[in-house]
This record gives C-alpha cells, sequence and structure tokens, in this order.
C-alpha cells in the first residue's frame, strides 16, 4: 500500500476523477509492480479488502482468475465502485473463470444498470468468441427496443455488443447498420484523430474494411 501511495500522481488523479475514477496511479506502472510481484491470490484478495481503487487494480492483475467462486464475483461486481474496477474485474477475471456464462445470464437481467452492462460485456464476448447458442436476432430486438434510452455504461456495452454483431456475423450486418442508424447512438461522440468511431454503423464499416485488406 505504501508503494501504491508513492506511484500516486495527482495530476493523473484529476484525469482520472474526470471518468470516475479515485486513483492516480499510472497503469503502466501499476502493471510493472503487478509483473514483480506475479501470481498470488492471497494477496489479492487482501488487496480487494482494502476497498482502495489502486490496490483493488493491482488486486486483479495478481489473482487467479479461476480460483473465485460464482458469489463471490458477483459480490466483487457489485461492490467494484468504479469504471475501471469493473472493466477489469470483467475484462481479467470473469471471462476467464468457469462461471462467466452463469454470471452473463444473471448479470445481463439485473435491475442494476452498472451491473447489466457487464452481463453485456460478457455477451459481447460471447458473439465475437463463441456464439453458438446466441440468440443473436433476439439481442438485436433488444438492443433496438432499449439501447437509446439507457444509462450511459449500459447504453455503452449494448453499443458495443451491435457492433460486434454486425462485425463478426454478416448476415446481421444489414439490420444491425439499420438500428445504429436509426437510434444514432454515440453519433457525435467526439473521437481522436486516428481512432474508430464508436457510433455503430461507423465502428461496424471500419472493422470490415480492416478485415478485408489484404495482409502487406
Amino acid at each position: 500500500m505504501a508503494e501504491l501511495a508513492a506511484l500516486d500522481d495527482p495530476k493523473a488523479r484529476a484525469v482520472n476523477e474526470k471518468h470516475g475514477d479515485d486513483h492516480g496511479v499510472n497503469l503502466g506502472k501499476l502493471r510493472a509492480l503487478a509483473k514483480r510481484l506475479k501470481t498470488q491470490q492471497e494477496l489479492a484478495c487482501e488487496l480487494w479488502a482494502t476497498q482502495d481503487t489502486a490496490a483493488r487494480l493491482l488486486a486483479l492483475l495478481v489473482c487467479r482468475p479461476k480460483a473465485f467462486g460464482r458469489d463471490e464475483l458477483d459480490a466483487m461486481l457489485r461492490g467494484a465502485r468504479t469504471p475501471k474496477v469493473q472493466d477489469w474485474l470483467v475484462n481479467y477475471v470473469v471471462k476467464k473463470n468457469p462461471h462467466a456464462e452463469e454470471l452473463r445470464l444473471v448479470w445481463t437481467a439485473d435491475p442494476d444498470p452498472v451491473v447489466a452492462s457487464a452481463g453485456w460485456a460478457l455477451t459481447t464476448e460471447r458473439v465475437a468468441k463463441k456464439p453458438e447458442g446466441l440468440d443473436l436476432p433476439g439481442l438485436l430486438d433488444v438492443i433496438e427496443a432499449e439501447m437509446k434510452d439507457a444509462p450511459d455504461r449500459l447504453q455503452w456495452a449494448m453499443n458495443h455488443c451491435l457492433a460486434q454483431i454486425g462485425i463478426e456475423h454478416p448476415e446481421h450486418r444489414a439490420r444491425a447498420i439499420a438500428i445504429g442508424e436509426r437510434l444514432q447512438v454515440l453519433k457525435d461522440y467526439p473521437t481522436s484523430p486516428g481512432c474508430t468511431s464508436p457510433f455503430a454503423p461507423d465502428w461496424i464499416a471500419e472493422m470490415v474494411r480492416r478485415q478485408a485488406a489484404p495482409v502487406a
């Protein structure tokens, strides 16, 4: 904890706080610290218990993802508090855990939009890597009906799923683009030069273009 405190940068903290993250540790330095510590499940649990955001991010880098039980992960998500911790928990731990599919179904149906957004993130992972058994037209129905008025975190996750369906599944691409065009979600989102817009029709078009480009 002393080492994490020494890494805290007030300028980084100010930037992170604008995104809802209450820590000031450079993530590159945090990853270097995790690399030195290597996997330590007991330490990870102790770090998580501090409720400190930087400590929890470090915990997610040094833990054993498959060591957590279903209820443990559910409680961790609901108590995660900050966007970065929630994102890392889902991407670095839950996706590698044997309970991921069960949690996906539970979380997607949860009334808490932050919890539901985690379920949609897991759904997007399946759309890309293991779509067998997913009802893709049904997912598009839900996105078409609910994404426009969804809270920010949930809307972002649903939009990512919409784009992923359009990118990975040509048979649903036209409908995915049409839904994006009709709803106009993230149409005017500020995008840095050289970055892909999160507006689903543009995102789909750019990723499909890249996939079709010849390898140099």
